[in-house]
Parts: structure tokens; C-alpha cells; sequence
């Protein structure tokens, strides 16, 4: 293209020369051309192996013809709802419409729909019915089989079957979307490729289906919590490329979804070689006049080293998304991003941020994982370290000296999460030296969650002693160093576990801390993690034991209140959890009370000199 970007109109495939695309694109984002966004990646993957792509960004799904402004492809539709889940980005946890969009020119909210994947689906089924669909993404990925909805609160099919789709590619798709092209490229039918790794495909006949797993069927799942409980432990064991198997869910009508094992994941070359891909590393210009797209700021001077996370959190997807596997990119890879950040016109110094879902995670957990997976029923960090857990920060801490060694770099900071359980288990304290001399700015955001053991055991997070022991390490290596910086713990209420009782115990944490945490998330289910399951049917899935859950608005409310007790406006709720849980020991004027009782105003509690006379002249009378 004559700007750089990939066609998003029929101008620009003139210009291109390209009478016909191979495939069109459509996302619930508006277009940017950054390898933090999963479409700009699978766009130019496809294009570096010969296909042209064309973008068709947040169409008016009330308008027919807003899926035709590039004509028909010649290979397939490609969908994704967006960089974020459609529904978490329009709706709050407590199911409120948000007023802004990150990722809509502008910040301009409601430039997609509720449930985008499925209604971008329809829509292109309507007008281009035999026209191969292919949909992933985030929202697609954490839907490809039955799943709980929150914002139903219902138990719905895979999305596979509802967007009226031909295939998922799930996961990080680079390796999948690039076989699923080649296969209708030879000619193969949508109906007949069932054979690609990280993909999940629809049919009627599974007898060529190898050594599967038959999963619990639609209809059984939905009559009965217990089953789906169990389904996805299945589901949740078979995330792994070397050891997964195929996966089976029946439906009504002799309908099998069925799901391939995930793909392998990618060789630090073939990292390298997808973030060398000719990025625009910025917004499409025709967003200008609209202020641009919000979201190139968070990611505009930061810079992806890895993927994956084997950190195991219940409350997140990365196991089901990106797996648990750590893919990097190299040193020279990341120093060339670094480099060209600084020839920016608007650069001032400073590297964001240097990470991925887990900063400090730069290799693999152990060398057993690259030969046989990633242990079924074991994590690498939870309950306790495994012992062959290899915690080394040599490598990140190598990187990062390279970085800060760049000219005009003023400043790397590390803005992605920091597991402080991995880091205590690496006897070398040179990479947490680093950290606090050189990559900390006042404040380091942590995530504990928690403090209250149980919830913690249910969160899969270490147990409170060992972030306490994190404290002390960062504040002793605060002091070495002359430093005053601190720490700012990320913390989450009416998670699966807890009821008023920890609720309390967390606010008495955050009391002895000395400061009100800006940071407080209340449970989010969202699809295809251990805690929605939880929160869906009351039953852990890796214990089968029943779990408390917290789904009172009211009592929701009371819980968030308590980490904020020192907000005026959370008075009422703190004063009425603490009662509720039996504490009002934290009701008064001592040193360890979260609140104290309200003074009555002065009119109210004020006896007037008159009465308080008249008053003794009548006992007196009646004495006599």
C-alpha cells in the first residue's frame, strides 16, 4: 500500500493492483497496526506468505453492506470480536455500561456490538453464504466449547455454533491460520479440514477422530452443574501441545464440536521473524480526524519480550489462551524495537514497559516441559515451587542492561506483572537489585490478590506469608540502596471463597499497611477460567469440594466497600459488613478499628437548659 497499511477499502485494492483478496478481515477494533493487536499480527503473517489481506473495522452490523465494502474473498472471512473480550468492554462487573472505548477512535463507546464475534458471523453468513468463516481472537478462544456466560447467567453453547462459523483458531493462531490457508489455497473444502493443531471444527461424523476425549455432552452439562464442573478439568488438562488430546462435545441432532490438541508453541526465531513483520506500529490514518484510537498510547513505547504464563492464576485465561509454555523473543530482536522507539518524533527517554503476561518469566519453568508438556495435574508455582522449577533471572536482567545501554533511553521501567513468588525462589538477588535501582518509578504494582489463606488456596496464589516475605526483600533492598519507593498490591473482592469473614481480614491487612489501595477489581466471571467455574456451579473443579460463592450485589458491594474503608462514602456498607460478620470490635476510637461511630450532631443530642430544669422540678415533686 501506498501508506503502508493493508486495504480497507476498494481504492486502496486498486491501487494494490488486487482485484480479488484472499481474505477479508473483520474486527470489533478499529484497525491499528501494532503487533500488540492479534489482528495486525494474523494480517501480516498471511501477507509474508503470499496472501493478500483486506481490514473491515467495526462495521455497522445494522447495515448489510458494511461487510461488502471489499467484495467477497477469494479464500474466507476472518473474524475477531477485538483485542478485548466484546462483552468485558462494554459492560463493568456489576453489568453497568462502560461510557468509553479504548479501542474505538475517539474512545467513542458502542462502534461494536454485544457479543461482536457472533454478530459479525450472522452478518457475513447472510450476505456470503458459502463463504468460509474462520473466527479467534480472545473472545472466541475462552468460547470454543460450552461455557458459562456471566452477563446471561446462562449456560450457552460454543460459539463455533452460534456465529454460524466454519472454524476456531484458538490460541496465539500464527501457526494455525497459516495451515488453514494453505489447506483452502489446494483446494480443500472449509468441511474437510479437521486435521491442524489449535483449531476446533464442527461435523456430523467422528469416527476419524484419533484417540479422543469424549467430553460430557451440551445438554447433559447444562442439566447438570456437577458435570460441567468436570468437563472443564478435562478441558483444563488437555492445554498443552505435547500431551493434549482431542476433545468431543455433543450437541442436539448428532452435532460434534470437536477440538484438535493447542499448536506447538513458537521458536524465539519464528518470534523474531513475527515482530519483524512491516508493522505500521500505529493507528490507520483515517482515525485522525476522529483524535486517533486511545489505546496506541498504552502500548506505543513498550515493547513484548514473551508469551505465556505458567503462573496458573484460577481467575485468568492465559492457560487457555496462550498457554502455559514461555515463548521469547531475543535480545536482538527486542534491542532492534528499542531502537527504533527512540527514533520516534514524540520519544522521550523512556521504555514503558519491557514483558508480557508475566515480566519476569524468560524461559520455559523446566527443561522436562519443551520434551513432554507441561505436568497435567501439577503447577509450577502452586501450592508450593515445584522442585524442578528453574527460577533464573540472568537472562531478563542481561536484557534489561542492554536496553538501559541504548542511546537516549533514559529510563526502562517493567509495568507488566512480576510474580514475587518466582523471583524469592531465585537465590540470586541480582535481578530484584536491578529492579528497584534502575526499573521501578516510586511504586511497584504487585499482585497478592488476597490475604486470607483460603481465598488464596482457591485464587492458586501463594499463601500471604510468602508475599510478606516479598515485602521485606523489597523494602530491606529499598534501604541498601537508599531508596524510599513502595508497594502498590493489586487486590480483588467476592472472589469464589470469600465471604464477609475474609473480606474483613482483608481490610484489617490493608489497615496495617497505613494507605487505601487505589487498585481494587471485584471478581470478574469471565469465560474458561477455574474461578468462573467455581462461581458457576459452587464446586472447585480440581477438588470437587463446594466452594462459598459471593453473588449478592448487595453483599458484593459490602466487600469492595471494606478494602475502601476509608472512603466517607463506604461508611455505611463498612459499618453494616462488620456488624453482619460479627466484628464490631472495629467500631470505635482504638488504634485498630477500621471505623468509628458516627457522632450524633450536636441539635440532636443537645438538652435544653429549660427541660433538663423542668425535669429535676418534677422528681422533686414527686419525691416530696
Amino acid at each position: 500500500m501506498s501508506n503502508g497499511f493493508l486495504p480497507v477499502c476498494k481504492k486502496d485494492m486498486e491501487e494494490e493492483g488486487i482485484d480479488t483478496l484472499d481474505f477479508v478481515y473483520v474486527s470489533g477494533d478499529a484497525y491499528v497496526d501494532h503487533p500488540s493487536f492479534g489482528p495486525a499480527i494474523i494480517s501480516r503473517v498471511l501477507q509474508s506468505r503470499g496472501y493478500s489481506v483486506g481490514i473491515i473495522s467495526q462495521p455497522d452490523w445494522k447495515d448489510d453492506k458494511s461487510i461488502t465494502v471489499l467484495g467477497k474473498p477469494r479464500l474466507g472471512f476472518l473474524i475477531s470480536g477485538g483485542n478485548m473480550d466484546s462483552m468485558v468492554n462494554h459492560y463493568t462487573v456489576s453489568k453497568k455500561k462502560r461510557t468509553y472505548d479504548n479501542y474505538t477512535p475517539g474512545g467513542v463507546m458502542g462502534k461494536r456490538p454485544d457479543r461482536a464475534t457472533i454478530v459479525y458471523g450472522n452478518l457475513i453468513k447472510k450476505t456470503y453464504k458459502d463463504s468460509p468463516i474462520i473466527i479467534g481472537g480472545i473472545e472466541s478462544s475462552l468460547r470454543r466449547l460450552a461455557h458459562y456466560d456471566y452477563w446471561s447467567d446462562s449456560f450457552k453453547r460454543s460459539i463455533l455454533l452460534d456465529s454460524g462459523a466454519d472454524m476456531i483458531s484458538y490460541g496465539m493462531g500464527e501457526r494455525s491460520i497459516v495451515e488453514i490457508a494453505d489447506a483452502l489455497n489446494s483446494g480443500i473444502d472449509i468441511k474437510d479440514i479437521s486435521f491442524i493443531p489449535g483449531t476446533v471444527y464442527k461435523t456430523s461424523d467422528i469416527s476419524g477422530v484419533t484417540d479422543p476425549i469424549v467430553l460430557p455432552s451440551y445438554e447433559e452439562m447444562k442439566a447438570d452443574k456437577l458435570l460441567y464442573a468436570k468437563s472443564f478439568l478435562i478441558q483444563y488438562e488437555n492445554t498443552d501441545f505435547a500431551n493434549g488430546k482431542s476433545l468431543i462435545e455433543e450437541y442436539p441432532n448428532k452435532i460434534f464440536v470437536v477440538q484438535n490438541p493447542p499448536s506447538a508453541p513458537l521458536s524465539t526465531m519464528e518470534m523474531d521473524d513475527i515482530y519483524a513483520l512491516p508493522y505500521m506500529r500505529t493507528y490507520h490514518p483515517m482515525y485522525e480526524k476522529d483524535g486517533g484510537v486511545p489505546a496506541i498510547k498504552e502500548i506505543k513505547f513498550s515493547i513484548t519480550s514473551n508469551r505465556g504464563c505458567f503462573g496458573g492464576c484460577s481467575f485468568c485465561a492465559l492457560t487457555f489462551h496462550q498457554g502455559r509454555t514461555v515463548q521469547v523473543r531475543s535480545h536482538e530482536s527486542i534491542i532492534k524495537d528499542a531502537e527504533d522507539l527512540t527514533k520516534e518524533p514524540d520519544f522521550k527517554g523512556y521504555i514503558h514497559d519491557v514483558g508480557g503476561p508475566t515480566a519476569n518469566f524468560r524461559h520455559p519453568s523446566c527443561e522436562k516441559q519443551l520434551k513432554y508438556g507441561v505436568c497435567k495435574n501439577k503447577q509450577c508455582l502452586f501450592p508450593k515451587p515445584c522442585s524442578n522449577l528453574n527460577a533464573d533471572h540472568s537472562d531478563y536482567v542481561a536484557l534489561l542492561r542492554k536496553l538501559r545501554a541504548i542511546p537516549k533511553v533514559k529510563k526502562v521501567f517493567i509495568r507488566s506483572g512480576i510474580r514475587f513468588d518466582y523471583l524469592l525462589c531465585d537465590k540470586n538477588d541480582e535481578f530484584l537489585r536491578e529492579l528497584v535501582k534502575y526499573h521501578v518509578s516510586g511504586q511497584l504494582k504487585v499482585a497478592p490478590e488476597h490475604v486470607s489463606d483460603s481465598v488464596l488456596q482457591l485464587l492458586g496464589k501463594p499463601e500471604n506469608a510468602v508475599y510478606q516475605k516479598f515485602v521485606q526483600k523489597y523494602e530491606k533492598m529499598n534501604k541498601e540502596l537508599g531508596l524510599k519507593q513502595f508497594l502498590v498490591p493489586y487486590l480483588m473482592s467476592s472472589h469464589p471463597g470469600s465471604g464477609l469473614k475474609e473480606a474483613v481480614e482483608l481490610a484489617e491487612s490493608v489497615r496495617d499497611m497505613g494507605y487505601m489501595p487505589e487498585q481494587v477489581q471485584d471478581f470478574y466471571p469471565t469465560p474458561s477460567t477455574i474461578s468462573t467455574v467455581m462461581y458457576y456451579t459452587g464446586i472447585d473443579p480440581r477438588t470437587g469440594k463446594s466452594v462459598y460463592v459471593c453473588k449478592n450485589p448487595h453483599e458484593k458491594a459490602m466487600q469492595r466497600a471494606l478494602i475502601q474503608y476509608r472512603d466517607p462514602k463506604n461508611y455505611d456498607l463498612v459499618k453494616e459488613a462488620l456488624i453482619k460478620a460479627g466484628r464490631s470490635d472495629l467500631i470505635g476510637f482504638d488504634e485498630k478499628c477500621l471505623i468509628k461511630p458516627r457522632q450524633f450532631k450536636k441539635a440532636d443530642n443537645k438538652i435544653k437548659k429549660g427541660d433538663r430544669t423542668g425535669s429535676k422540678t418534677n422528681k422533686n415533686k414527686k419525691r416530696k
